[in-house]
């Protein structure tokens, strides 16, 4: 009952807060704290023990690490070493020693200190992202630069959070040897992922495709991230830690899609939830007591990271304007900051007193950025009222073609894509499908592409063109339909059954279409005039005639879809015309044999 209790306070708080929140440009992530914050101890106090439902909303930074696997393909990562590792690596770094500076000037132990540095040298991957794409700058120089830091301080929280148990004064204080016990056990863990993961785990996956159905496909994607998390955990090992390296195993893998489609639900509300659990163990008494004192350092916080994030961008050649907007991107601490600072008091490592400041701090932070967001708005409004903003064309590292279904239609499509080099991506629902073309040296992803999720992992919003080859009717409606709602730049190409399929993908809006079986029985019925006597010549110009006057008949036709007898009695005055048309012609061909020469 008080769980059933908690999720209603935790539902309703967040339907509540978070379209609040982004009705005024503040955020999901914000909206989630604030909701967190009101139904908390300090106002309505509606939830019972905060902390408890922190450690099991701490599933959804586990879902997360998972995700961000997943998208860790280490061909990608490479293309993108420098600015990941070398700029994303430098920002890091020199803030988390900073910080650490100024903790240990401050009278804070070298393991608080440590931990104080570490946790605040990251910034908010949701909230940084999200702003991004809702000023529609994430193909900007300062987004991709911004991505590339995130994207390592991501890598990053995985040796932090495997780093600070081992620090614990519990383990330490257990003895050399039961020391080395533990962290061999965690290097033989962490060795039969990486064994489990490569060889097995891809072949139980196109068993369960193959035979199960999509809700075991989901079953077995959360059995994943739980099970590689719980054996971590087992061995003293961050749980998040262990869902990572199931991602970045899984990156390579067919079913790469299919599984972030799968899980995306799910880490979205633990998120969720985790966000709402953090607002409400935030200590809003110290806000009350001090808040000149946590101003100070929130703000602190922001000019730090802000200078150093500005300086590293100097010494990388950035342009002004790109190194100030992503200096102002990054400079909020984020919500990994929450899961290393609750692990350093799990590992008796720092206070629980200065934890809830910092949490307090990074808050603040966090809240501070959308509205310093407006203010740079509005500054860069005055200072360049007559100069036309520069932006970038992002030479995109996602594919700009989907291609929904890779059957007959769809293997050829690819091919002629191949031959141009053109990357694209391709989706398959059959996994006897994708086992099959794969064999041939074809990259193909498990999935329903009628999925808004899996459209949403394969970038359908950066690419350009959707190939619709899906041979089922209804699933090749249902996905034109999603994309023409949530992607409408995305152009559509589509395969139609017939001429029913083709209305119906015109009254979606689907401009370009192509029935399978059309020009190919054209083809065919050239060779057959050929056959029959007439001249290349003579049969090409009657198929091309007719293909003419077919594709015009099939717009013509469109109001009346539904209507059987007037397309029936439209039929029969169509092939009459044609008739008439093609003896005309043929009038005329006679007439100039029986011609008389001049010589």
């Amino acid at each position: 009952m008080v769980l059933l209790q908690l999720s209603l306070v935790f539902l309703v708080a967040a339907v509540i807060a978070v379209p609040l929140a982004k009705r005024f440009g503040l955020g999901s992530v914000l909206g989630y704290l604030l909701a967190g914050i009101v139904v908390g101890p300090w106002f309505l106090a509606l939830t019972y023990d905060e902390h408890k439902i922190l450690e099991f909303a701490e599933f959804g930074v586990v879902l997360l690490l998972f995700v961000i696997g997943l998208e860790l393909q280490p061909t990608r990562l490479w293309a993108m070493r420098r600015s990941v590792f070398g700029t994303g690596g430098s920002q890091v770094l020199v803030t988390a020693l900073a910080i650490f500076g100024i903790a240990m000037a401050l009278d804070l132990s070298f393991e608080a200190a440590l931990v104080t540095g570490l946790a605040l040298s990251l910034s908010s991957t949701a909230f940084a992202l999200q702003m991004l794409s809702e000023r529609k700058e994430l193909t900007t120089r300062h987004g991709r630069i911004s991505f590339s830091i995130l994207l390592f301080q991501d890598i990053a929280v995985i040796p932090i959070v495997a780093l600070l148990p081992l620090l614990s004064p519990q383990l330490l204080n257990a003895g050399s040897q039961s020391g080395w016990i533990a962290v061999a056990e965690a290097v033989g863990v962490i060795a039969l992922v990486i064994i489990v993961g490569h060889f097995a785990l891809r072949y139980v996956l196109r068993l369960v495709a193959r035979f199960g159905t999509d809700e075991v496909f989901t079953a077995m994607s959360l059995l994943t991230v739980i099970g590689v998390a719980a054996l971590m955990e087992h061995v003293g090992l961050s749980m998040a830690l262990g869902a990572f390296l199931a991602g970045v195993l899984l990156s390579e893998s067919e079913y790469r899609h299919e599984l972030e489609a799968n899980i995306e639900p799910f880490k979205g509300l633990f998120l969720g939830l985790f966000f709402m659990a953090v607002g409400a163990t935030v200590n809003v008494g110290l806000v009350l007591e001090a808040p000149w004192t946590i101003l100070a350092l929130a703000a602190g916080l922001l000019v730090l990271k802000f200078i150093i994030l500005l300086a590293i961008g100097r010494a990388n050649r950035q342009s002004w304007s790109a190194n100030r907007s992503t200096a102002l991107t990054l400079c909020q601490g984020g919500e990994f900051a929450f899961v290393i600072l609750h692990l350093g008091v799990g590992s008796l490592l720092i206070s629980s007193q200065t934890v809830d400041l910092l949490i307090v701090v990074v808050t603040v932070s966090m809240a501070a950025t959308p509205l310093l967001f407006k203010l740079h708005d509005w500054l860069t409004g005055r200072l360049t009222k007559n100069v036309e903003p520069e932006y970038e064309r992002e030479i995109s590292e996602e594919n700009q073609v989907i291609i929904a279904g890779f059957g007959r239609v769809g293997q050829v499509v690819g091919r002629i894509l191949q031959a141009r080099r053109i990357g694209f991506t391709a989706l398959e629902k059959s996994a006897d499908q994708v086992d099959f073309v794969r064999r041939f040296g074809n990259k193909v992803y498990y999935g329903d592409a009628s999925r808004l999720e899996l459209l949403r992992a394969a970038k359908a919003d950066h690419a350009v063109v959707l190939v619709l080859a899906v041979g089922n009717v209804e699933a090749s409606l249902e996905i034109a339909r999603l994309v023409r709602k949530h992607f409408p730049g995305l152009e559509i190409h589509a395969r139609a059954r017939n001429r029913q399929h083709a209305y119906a993908l015109m009254d979606l809006g689907v401009e370009h279409i192509m029935r399978e079986t059309f020009f190919s029985s054209l083809e065919i019925g050239k060779e057959v005039l050929v056959d029959l006597g007439l001249s290349e010549r003579e049969s090409a110009e009657t198929v091309e005639s007719f293909r003419d006057h077919d594709v015009h008949r099939l717009f013509n036709q469109r109001e009346m879809a539904g209507d059987l007898n007037r397309m029936a009695e439209d039929h029969r005055q169509w092939v009459k015309e044609l008739e008439e048309m093609f003896d005309e012609d043929q009038k005329v061909v006679e007439a100039e044999q029986v011609r008389p020469r001049s010589d």
